[in-house]
């Protein structure tokens, strides 16, 4: 989203809610060029996390995590059941998925995307699946995450092409705080 929005703007926004029952069958995605690994980041600094969380996320305007104090964010980060995976390519980080177990017998991804020059060259799809794998691997009822009309245009077909199932459909509104309206 390139277009300037004013502190104090209200942007409508329709939320998407998508959950698997069951391991989906798909080809894997070719593996990207280049040195590529995922790392879990155990026990990651915020500071880390922020910048991660907004360079992924500021383009989409994810505002959840934004102004957090430290200590909340700590407290979810940190805990054994939530799971902070970062893709690198070539040495650097290249993308993000927070994956939350807390809820019995769920794996919700929270928070998925690639660093703005990655987006658009296979990094997602490789990544995605790996992400996937990982919140299967417990073996849950169910892997849920939501997506709203200021992601990605392609967010939702991208899920339900790796076989996610719209459950529930909200609106909502995200207030556009002076320092997102300078980002």
């Amino acid at each position: 989203m390139s277009r300037r929005i004013r502190s104090g703007s209200r942007i409508d926004v329709v939320i998407t809610y998508l959950e698997q029952r069951e391991k989906p069958a798909y080809a894997r995605p070719i593996e990207p060029p280049g040195k590529i690994a995922i790392l879990k980041a155990e026990n990651p600094p915020l500071h880390f996390y922020r910048y991660l969380y907004r360079t992924i996320g500021d383009p989409y305007k994810w505002v959840s995590r934004r102004s957090i104090a430290d200590a909340d964010l700590a407290e979810i980060i940190h805990d054994d059941r939530v799971a902070l995976y970062v893709l690198y390519a070539d040495g650097c980080p290249a993308g993000m998925a927070e994956i939350d177990f807390r809820d019995e017998g769920e794996a919700e991804i929270k928070f998925f995307g690639l660093m703005p020059e990655r987006v658009g060259k296979g990094y997602g799809a490789y990544f995605f699946s790996n992400i996937l794998d990982i919140a299967w691997t417990p073996r849950p009822e169910r892997v849920k995450l939501e997506t709203c009309t200021l992601d990605h245009p392609s967010a939702l077909r991208f899920y339900q092409k790796h076989g996610f199932s719209v459950y529930d459909r909200q609106r909502g509104v995200v207030v556009v705080s002076e320092e997102e309206a300078a980002a």
